[in-house]
């Protein structure tokens, strides 16, 4: 179980007076307020029968042995190997690798009565050597898995994600001449011209490239790409005083739509 990612790099386009307005108030760093995200409705599906595990909404959706080894997975830029862990009839622990090395775990419990789970991760498998993401979170079942099979399946939808840290859930940006320059503290970046033309993002092996531009004067409009593909669209609106601004991202690989404020410190 993963946490959903905020780390959504942002910029803007042309040079005129009331867009350069908006550029100024982009500069500095920015926070997304936790206790106001919309988590997208369409449900994680799951299945653990029979010794096998699938995770039949991840992108590619992939089925595994559930033996506690670690099991190759293609098409997954931030790992190659996931080793799933039965503890018990409501318990599962998950260990991501890449490149032979630990970069995430996390467990996940389902209540007593089957109707909720709670999960908590750490993930540096995006973090470019840094400190992992940490957090926890809930999701509510949506429907039941089939008969005989773990507590972890079924459909479930995601309640809130707390406690997470930091380095997940703050960006800064600087806005210069031409050029737009954003950075994580997972270590992404990008220095964008501000003319919408496609620019390389750094330190992020699920997005290669971004190109962005404004939507009227307060709305800005960025397309992540992997390797040429659209892949997801962020959009951010600034409020009248700038000092916060209403965010969403629609993940074009999932299918999903998630909204959230940001808070700009």
């Amino acid at each position: 179980m993963k946490a959903l990612s905020f780390l959504v790099p942002l910029g803007a386009l042309l040079i005129a007076p009331t867009v350069l307005t908006a550029q100024s108030a982009l500069n500095g760093t920015w926070k997304v307020d936790m206790n106001n995200v919309d988590f997208s409705k369409k449900p994680d599906i799951f299945l653990l029968q029979n010794g096998m595990y699938s995770c039949k909404t991840c992108v590619p959706a992939y089925t595994i042995k559930a033996d506690g080894s670690p099991q190759a997975v293609t098409g997954h830029p931030y790992v190659d190997q996931i080793a799933i862990k039965v503890i018990n009839d409501h318990e599962v622990q998950e260990t991501d690798y890449k490149g032979g090395k630990q970069v995430g775990n996390s467990t996940t419990t389902v209540s007593s009565d089957g109707k909720s789970l709670l999960f908590s991760f750490s993930d540096a498998s995006n973090t470019n050597g840094g400190p992992p993401v940490t957090g926890k979170g809930d999701e509510t079942l949506v429907m039941k898995g089939p008969a005989g099979s773990h507590a972890i399946s079924g459909s479930w939808r995601m309640g809130k994600i707390e406690g997470i840290s930091d380095n997940a859930t703050s960006m800064s940006y600087a806005v210069d001449g031409g050029k737009l320059t954003m950075k994580t503290p997972t270590g992404q970046w990008y220095s964008a011209k501000l003319d919408g033309t496609d620019s390389p993002m750094m330190g992020d092996p699920g997005v290669t490239s971004v190109s962005v531009k404004m939507l009227g004067k307060d709305t800005l409009e960025e397309t992540d790409k992997r390797n040429g593909k659209v892949i997801g669209v962020f959009k951010l609106t600034l409020s009248a005083d700038g000092k916060t601004a209403k965010a969403s991202y629609d993940d074009m690989l999932q299918n999903r739509t998630n909204n959230f404020n940001l808070v700009k410190q």
